[in-house]
């Protein structure tokens, strides 16, 4: 030890469990996780998901009583996902904005029930469309963008009539950030909802299980000429700028851990935002397969890959793990 340089010793600064949370300028809270909920129009559903472990479709009827407890362990915000299995879809996806269909009714219950919670509902037309795209298409079958965009602003605007506290549109049409600000200020909530837009959204092999669990599959094609490339990190960078300047007030990323680097770029390119990012439903599955097959404890693993994404630059994330860490923090 003694021929050793005094800045080559590192171990003293984190020997112990307290001098080793001081190691990271942000530490994992409980604020910080929002949980993806699920909702289904079968207002007495409790439908496990196969994919996804733990984790169920809910009806509006079972949500105080699914919600309750967490909210006393510190849950703070949800993100609601309408599951639309009974209703008749068109290609407009008329159903999403239907006053009677399961986000709004379930906005309405949470809001009643639980007035200090945060609500979040996804805005997008896949879940209701008959054709399984984001958007609206031409006849040839290519999104057609104008009307996709003043659709999808419609159901963000019909959602903050609703009650929520922010809109998140994850469809990755063109200028829908914009559309949507500007109809939020024309209906008065320009200043009382939130708008998260997911910026970076990748076509990932990680929503296998989140189309299992919402139904949200396209019926022909795939979504790869409007969500990005996952070699991308050019058109990403550009995304999170003109989602910035489009009237963004929050930035995601999404999936999360394949794409820490996009993560620590959005965090650079918009200092003065809140980062979020999703580490969704693959993700999620993938770290519970690990466990069940002896690679890595279940909660060790579920930290590190959280601790990642803080350390990588987001404030927020959106995981189905939000229960545990509720336990575990």
């Amino acid at each position: 030890m003694a021929s050793l340089d005094i800045s080559s010793i590192l171990q003293g600064g984190y020997q112990h469990p307290v001098s080793r949370s001081w190691q990271g300028k942000r530490g994992l809270s409980k604020s910080m996780f929002m949980y993806p909920i699920f909702i289904t129009d079968d207002p007495d559903a409790s439908t496990i998901i196969q994919t996804l472990p733990g984790q169920r479709r809910w009806g509006v009827n079972k949500l105080k009583d699914f919600i309750g407890p967490l909210v006393k362990k510190g849950l703070q915000s949800v993100i609601l996902f309408g599951v639309p299995l009974n209703c008749i879809k068109d290609a407009r996806g008329s159903p999403g904005d239907d006053e009677n269909g399961p986000v709004i009714q379930a906005i309405k219950v949470l809001r009643h029930n639980f007035p200090e919670l945060y609500i979040a509902c996804d805005v997008c037309l896949c879940e209701y469309t008959d054709h399984g795209h984001c958007g609206l298409l031409n006849a040839d079958g290519t999104i057609d963008i104008g009307p996709s965009v003043d659709r999808i602003a419609d159901v963000a605007v019909a959602y903050a009539k609703a009650g929520a506290h922010c809109v998140a549109p994850s469809d990755m049409m063109d200028g829908r950030i914009k559309a949507i600000k500007r109809k939020l200020i024309d209906n008065g909530f320009g200043n009382k909802v939130t708008l998260m837009s997911y910026s970076a959204k990748f076509a990932s092999s990680l929503y296998g299980p989140f189309r299992d669990a919402a139904g949200s599959a396209p019926s022909f094609g795939n979504r790869k000429c409007y969500q990005l490339p996952p070699i991308a990190k050019g058109l990403a960078r550009r995304a999170i700028l003109r989602d910035v300047g489009e009237g963004a007030d929050i930035i995601m990323v999404k999936p999360a851990l394949p794409y820490l680097d996009i993560i620590a770029d959005a965090a650079q390119l918009a200092q003065d935002h809140p980062i979020a990012c999703y580490q969704v439903s693959g993700e999620f599955a993938m770290i519970h397969a690990g466990a069940a097959a002896g690679v890595y404890d279940l909660k060790t693993m579920a930290f590190e890959s959280a601790e990642s994404m803080v350390r990588a630059g987001c404030t927020l994330i959106l995981s189905y793990f939000t229960p545990e860490f509720l336990d575990w923090l």
